[in-house]
This record gives C-alpha cells, sequence and structure tokens, in this order.
C-alpha cells in the first residue's frame, strides 16, 4: 500500500516538475491540469461502452457513469461555491448518467465553467485565503485540490475497466 501511495504522489508531481523545467508559471501549470482532467474524464466516456455506464466494480461504490459525474461535478462544485463563480447550471444529470452524449456534454459543461472561473481570477483573489470543506488554504491552492480530487476519482474509475476485462484509457504521463 505504501508504495502504491508513493507512486501515485509521484505521478501527480511530474507534471509540475515537468512545467517547471520549461519555465511554466504555476498559473499556466493549473491551466493546463484543467484541460488534462476534462481530457482524461472525456476518454474515459469514450473508453467505456454506454450498455456499462450504470455498471459498479463493487457494490459498495458509485457506478461508472457516476464517477465521472462526481469528478467532473466536484470541479464545478468548488469553482462555484468554494471559489465563489458566477451563479450556474450544468446540462442535465439524467442524461449525463445515461448516455456518452450526455455524459461529455456534461464534462465539458463542468470544464468550461471552471476554466471561465479560473481565467477570470485575479492575482489578489489567488493570493486570497478559501474555505475548502472545512479547510483554510490559498485560494491558488484549491485549483491543485482540484486536481488531486480529479486524479484520485479517476483512479478509482480504472475497477470499472478492469471489471469488464478492458483496459483503461492510456496514462499518458508514461
Amino acid at each position: 500500500m505504501r508504495l502504491i501511495t508513493i507512486a501515485m504522489l509521484g505521478a501527480l508531481t511530474v507534471p509540475g516538475m515537468l512545467a517547471a523545467q520549461a519555465g511554466e508559471s504555476p498559473r499556466e501549470s493549473q491551466l493546463r491540469m484543467l484541460a488534462y482532467q476534462r481530457k482524461v474524464l472525456l476518454a474515459m466516456a469514450d473508453s467505456m461502452p454506454e450498455r456499462l455506464y450504470r455498471d459498479k466494480a463493487t457494490p459498495t461504490q458509485r457506478d461508472f457513469a457516476q464517477q465521472l459525474h462526481h469528478a467532473a461535478g466536484t470541479v464545478f462544485y468548488i469553482s462555484s461555491a468554494v471559489l465563489k463563480g458566477p451563479k450556474a447550471t450544468l446540462p442535465d444529470t439524467g442524461v449525463a448518467l445515461n448516455s456518452r452524449a450526455g455524459m461529455k456534454q456534461y464534462i465539458h459543461g463542468a470544464f468550461d465553467y471552471a476554466e471561465g472561473v479560473f481565467r477570470s481570477e485575479s492575482a489578489a483573489a489567488r493570493a486570497g485565503t478559501a474555505d475548502l470543506f472545512g479547510m483554510k488554504m490559498p485560494t491558488w491552492q484549491v485549483w491543485d485540490e482540484m486536481y488531486t480530487h480529479t486524479v484520485w476519482t479517476a483512479g478509482q474509475i480504472v475497477g470499472n475497466f478492469r471489471k469488464q476485462g478492458m483496459a483503461p484509457p492510456a496514462f499518458t504521463f508514461f
């Protein structure tokens, strides 16, 4: 278990290290990671047969569609509630949970919204403090926490592919 944790943390730091080597700013890196999250979730939505969207890897886990919905919905929720984005709504959840097209529309809606909040965030706002589920932290750090949550949730979704004897979409960092 310890080795898995170390490997996961290493995977999370690789993009940041590569960006730092390229002279990318933290803000540019966070925007790139937001785009990467969208790409991973869309690849998962495209790779799972639609007939298996409501299948669970284990009885107590969310089903495949609920996991994708949770990952994208959390990005939307934190952007709006924690980071005080403008009032908005996402595409219909019932459609998202039951069709590939609906899920992709939902993912795009969540990430389009979050990207808009990100791009409009001032330097002063990024330097401020946010309350993320009872944890006070610099506002800029909330974006990193969202990334970690999406990667964590996407990792859990791999079990849905394995249960079906399928390979998940390629992990692009190695």
